[in-house]
């Protein structure tokens, strides 16, 4: 496969408005307010079942004598009185929210400090796996075969090579079955042989834990599980393939024989479940393509953080400070920033050919993927493309919004340490529901 490295980025606003320095203190705006300003409420998207949430109300700051505040101003207000709600004296929060059409951050609250993502580790994964794979990568899984075919008889065997497709089905496996038999083959002499190279053995991520339904991962699975080998025997002999040998053994296709067929993927087609339904095995899928790029072999996590580094170094910001664990966010031990997952948008934003595809791959609010369901009948149903994150003490959100000014916003929203991930989502619909009023 061939790696395409792109080195440039941030044409349409430059790194140094992406890489603004962040406080770790809210933004407060400077006019005073008198004590006699009204209040108002956002009501929170209900959910079920609905925690018990105090939710301190948003108080804008009002048009003062001297001159008339802006809707910047109003909005930092806002966010303001709403991150000083009860929930955040036991959770931690840090919030970024960056203005694309100013090119300039317009809320900034612990933007530097290490949190972790949930899924929207995805995020970082999917921007990074276009960087390195380029638009036009195809997960390919191919049948070759290595000896002579004569009287239907393949005195010789059978490869099977595997790339890490996760949209491998059984359907395809009984394709490739067919398309062996089509080559006049009706008899195995030889043995049944997968090339599981592409990856290293491990079979489960980094720090995943003992009692997550995930994996074992292999080069070669079938509908996300690792069950190639069986259904292969099984498929051969629906095709009319009698086997001399039927136990199927791992080996290096060494590429003295010739290819048959194979079955492809494109990774917009694997994009699209791994971004709405924020399906792992998918991320991890990916996460691999990235550490194998350029032709490693027996690729790694370790692979794979080393490209993403790059990738993060090249944004500007110290790749050292973040840890990548895995590609799907199920890892306790991803640590990022805030600051970082708007990085990594803002380069996508940056990028067309990345953008235009992220964008409609994201689950849009009240509409479909996982935020379907929320922030229904409010402005930012329909508006806001975001990437959710969902595991024990942590709710995520980030991606983009078009606000109540007509500007793109770009932003993050980590939950940490919270009791309910629904007291998190709450507070993140909160937030893009006032953004988009």
């Amino acid at each position: 496969m061939t790696c395409h490295r792109k080195y440039k980025y941030f044409a349409s606003f430059g790194v140094a408005l992406l890489l603004v320095s962040c406080g770790t203190q809210r933004r407060v705006v400077t006019s005073s307010v008198p004590d006699d300003m009204p209040q108002q409420v956002v009501a929170l998207t209900t959910m079920t079942p609905q925690p018990v949430v105090q939710v301190a109300p948003i108080v804008e700051a009002p048009v003062v004598q001297q001159r008339e505040v802006t809707w910047e101003e109003r909005k930092q207000h806002g966010l303001d009185s709403l991150c000083s709600q009860q929930l955040f004296q036991t959770s931690q929060l840090g919030m970024y929210v960056y203005d694309l059409t100013e090119g300039r951050p317009l809320y900034t609250l612990n933007t530097t400090q290490r949190m972790r993502p949930a899924s929207c580790q995805k995020l970082i994964t999917s921007v990074s796996a276009y960087f390195y794979l380029g638009s036009a990568f195809q997960f390919t899984t191919q049948l070759c075969i290595a000896g002579r075919v004569s009287g239907g008889v393949l005195t010789g065997d059978v490869y099977v090579v595997g790339s890490m497709d996760p949209l491998l089905s059984r359907a395809d496996v009984k394709q490739l079955a067919a398309a062996l038999r089509s080559e006049g083959i009706s008899r195995v002499s030889g043995r049944l042989y997968v090339d599981l190279s592409m990856k290293d053995d491990l079979g489960y991520g980094w720090g995943w834990s003992w009692d997550d339904d995930y994996g074992p991962l292999s080069a070669l699975m079938v509908d996300c599980k690792d069950q190639f080998a069986s259904l292969w025997v099984a498929e051969l002999g629906r095709a009319g393939i009698q086997l001399q040998n039927k136990s199927v053994q791992t080996k290096t296709y060494n590429g003295t024989g010739r290819a048959v067929a194979a079955v492809a993927h494109s990774i917009d087609e694997v994009m699209i479940p791994m971004l709405k339904k924020s399906e792992n095995i998918f991320a991890e899928c990916v996460f691999y393509q990235i550490a194998a790029c350029g032709g490693q072999k027996a690729a790694s996590r370790k692979h794979a953080q080393t490209k993403i580094n790059s990738l993060i170094t090249q944004l500007g910001l110290p790749a050292d400070l973040y840890t990548v664990a895995d590609g799907s966010g199920l890892s306790p031990y991803n640590y990022v920033t805030p600051e970082l997952l708007v990085a990594i948008l803002n380069y996508a934003y940056s990028q067309p050919g990345i953008f235009e595809r992220l964008y409609a791959d994201l689950p849009i609010a009240g509409v479909d993927g996982t935020l379907e369901k929320r922030m229904l009948d409010t402005r930012a149903a329909g508006n806001v493309h975001a990437k959710t994150g969902t595991v024990t003490g942590v709710s995520s959100l980030a991606g983009y919004l078009t606000a109540s000014n007509g500007h793109l916003l770009s932003f993050c929203i980590l939950n940490q340490g919270v009791s309910q991930s629904a007291l998190g989502r709450a507070f993140q619909d909160q937030v893009c529901t006032y953004l988009c009023n």
